[in-house]
């Protein structure tokens, strides 16, 4: 409701620039309840194998229960610091909104890293912040005075999105997560403004 459905198109964004295949293989760590999953399954293969991992128990019930027809996706609990994979063993790692929201941004970039294949390519969908000046002062008006009120009154919880804009404004704008993503190892690192830089779509391949 709070972007107005923007977020979808923001997803569908990342399907499309990552050019997924039938026989690649996708971990989606902080799943939620396993949209990305299930974008990646309906535009490749629905009988692909991919993971979905998350930290949150109830996110993983709500996903195991919304997508119940797809047999083929292995849910796991576990933060994106310290994934139980094996090393060199995805073609894709995506991570959705999530990245923000976990204790430490370093380790879960080498967690990535780890988990990817030589050739493998990690794909960061994450709030970020507007160029434009002018533009990013009102996107802070909206979001400081707006967001925490409509949670209160929609979801009557003020608390939990209060801390979405904080958690947004203290992420790394987007130079310097490209910088965080380079110095990780990944090369060919780049990034694609979404909405004018609400969000922003980074890539990088592990060579």
């Amino acid at each position: 409701f709070m972007s107005f459905g923007i977020h979808r198109l923001w997803k569908k964004n990342l399907i499309n620039m990552m050019g997924p295949s039938k026989n690649k293989s996708l971990v989606d760590v902080a799943c939620g309840t396993g949209d990305i999953g299930k974008l990646y399954l309906d535009n490749t293969n629905i009988n692909n194998h991919i993971t979905c991992i998350d930290p949150n128990r109830g996110m993983v019930s709500k996903g195991k229960e919304k997508l119940k027809n797809y047999k083929n996706i292995k849910w796991i609990i576990s933060s994106a610091e310290k994934l139980p994979l094996k090393s060199n063993s995805f073609d894709f790692y995506t991570i959705s909104f999530g990245l923000r929201n976990t204790k430490n941004i370093d380790k879960s970039l080498s967690e990535a890293y780890r988990v990817l294949k030589p050739g493998g390519r990690i794909m960061v969908l994450e709030f970020s912040q507007i160029p434009v000046p002018l533009g990013q002062w009102f996107y802070d008006r909206y979001s400081f005075n707006l967001i925490p009120k409509m949670g209160e009154l929609i979801a009557n919880d003020r608390s939990s999105y209060q801390y979405l804009v904080e958690s947004i404004r203290k992420f790394p704008d987007q130079e310097t997560f490209l910088g965080m993503v380079e110095a990780t190892g990944f090369e060919n690192a780049k990034y694609r403004n979404l909405s004018l830089g609400i969000a922003c779509l980074h890539s990088g391949w592990k060579i």
